[in-house]
């Protein structure tokens, strides 16, 4: 019998258990136990009028806000039929960039990179390298002024409505931001340049990619929903291609494709299958720095983010500069009874709502789908892959490279805590 156990798992969101059965040095069972209480916000939503829905939806989670209220405007506005103008759909991509940013340098420096330099945690790397970990805390504070700037703050912004903004940013405001986002961009690069030289575990799978793609843009809101096993499916579709499932583990639903496949999302699939849609300079950041794709390494997972963190500020540059607010700021309402889906690419990946609303603009039926709950059977497959390269390592060893595994997904569990045990049993 061999046993390794994690009693707290730091820089996850929420808590679960993971289990790895093991029999004859093989692995023959692995569970990612979510045993944190649903937390039944679809139920809530149940009632409430469709303007209270980005609000609530919103407090799903403190460090992607965005991303929940995006999907759920973009859903509702559907099931109304309307359509927002140019200028609020730029708006609120520039919010998504603001998202990103701070998401992305949190993750980076703060989650994965200790991992990879062997630290417990970014205290440790603090006190080696203080100004390291001052470009991060300053590239994360400028994409928490920039949700400030639009939402009203930067956690759980309350100026997104159904139909556009309640009212448009000050845009004094709004470009005094500038140069630090320039700032942000020169430190983005650099910090591709830094994600290069880290040392990432050897783990190469050939997953199936799923996010959204927009033959315009880097996919982050609008566009068909694609595979790279060839899928394309509009938002509208996605339940056509992908389902969810209760597991008797957990508590958080697993979802699957139709075919029965695990498949990822997030940072990974977004860059493997929209690399042609970066902004210039972030296309010009993989030529330069030789980085070949698709990557397939989950630990490499911060080699991508670090590029959409350069790919994200030169867009919100651009954004900026291009800001000039003008007609309403949202659309007058004509309430109807219908049915809309919306999804947006969350920093964690694809984010899927759909709705039902009646006459009256009150929600008779919600579905949330989170990118961590499509992610769950894959970070399981992913366990089985690593097992056979850790099972002879000594126990801390192995210990920390599953642990590692699982954080390079960064997990959104939920936001409550911050724990999860991992035990290895053999059988």
């Amino acid at each position: 019998m061999k046993n390794i156990k994690v009693p707290a798992l730091a820089r996850v969101e929420g808590e679960g258990g993971l289990y790895i059965g093991l029999k004859n040095g093989k692995a023959v069972e692995i569970r990612l136990d979510i045993y944190e209480p649903p937390r039944f916000f679809e139920g809530f939503l149940k009632d409430r009028y469709l303007q209270e829905v980005p609000d609530i939806t919103a407090r799903i989670c403190g460090i992607c806000p965005v991303a929940y209220q995006m999907s759920a405007v973009y859903a509702l506005e559907n099931a109304l039929g309307v359509k927002i103008s140019p200028q609020v759909r730029a708006l609120r991509r520039l919010m998504y960039c603001g998202e990103y940013i701070e998401s992305h340098a949190l993750h980076i420096y703060m989650l994965q990179a200790p991992d990879l330099l062997g630290k417990e945690s970014v205290l440790e790397v603090a006190a080696e390298a203080p100004d390291v970990v001052k470009t991060a805390l300053r590239l994360k504070k400028i994409g928490n002024e920039l949700l400030k700037a639009i939402g009203g703050r930067s956690v759980h912004p309350v100026n997104v409505c159904v139909g556009g903004f309640y009212s448009w940013p000050d845009a004094r405001v709004i470009k005094a931001l500038l140069p630090d986002m320039e700032w942000g961009l020169n430190a983005a690069i650099d910090t591709v340049k830094l994600a290069l030289t880290l040392p990432y575990p050897d783990l190469e799978i050939d997953y199936e990619f799923v996010a959204l793609h927009h033959p315009d843009e880097y996919g982050v809101i609008e566009g068909d929903v694609l595979s790279s096993n060839g899928r394309k499916l509009s938002i509208s579709e996605y339940e056509n291609g992908y389902i969810e499932e209760h597991v008797r583990h957990s508590n958080a639903l697993h979802s699957r494709t139709v075919d029965n496949n695990t498949y990822l999302v997030g940072p990974l699939a977004r860059l493997n299958l929209n690399h042609e849609q970066l902004m210039p300079r972030a296309k010009k950041a993989l030529q330069e720095f030789g980085i070949r794709l698709p990557i397939k390494n989950p630990y490499k997972s911060l080699i991508a983010r670090s590029i959409e963190l350069v790919n994200f500020y030169e867009e919100a540059i651009r954004l900026i500069k291009e800001y000039k607010p003008g007609g309403p700021a949202h659309l007058d309402l004509k309430l109807i009874a219908g049915e809309g889906s919306g999804a947006t690419e969350a920093p964690r990946g694809l984010l899927y709502h759909r709705y039902k609303i009646d006459a009256r603009g009150m929600v008779q039926f919600a579905k949330i789908t989170p990118p961590t709950a499509q992610n769950l059977p894959r970070i399981e497959a992913d366990l089985f892959k690593l097992t056979p390269k850790i099972v002879s390592l000594p126990e801390a060893e192995a210990t920390l490279i599953a642990e590692h595994l699982v954080r390079s997904y960064d997990p959104c569990i939920s936001c409550a805590t911050h724990f999860l045990k991992l035990k290895i049993a053999e059988k």
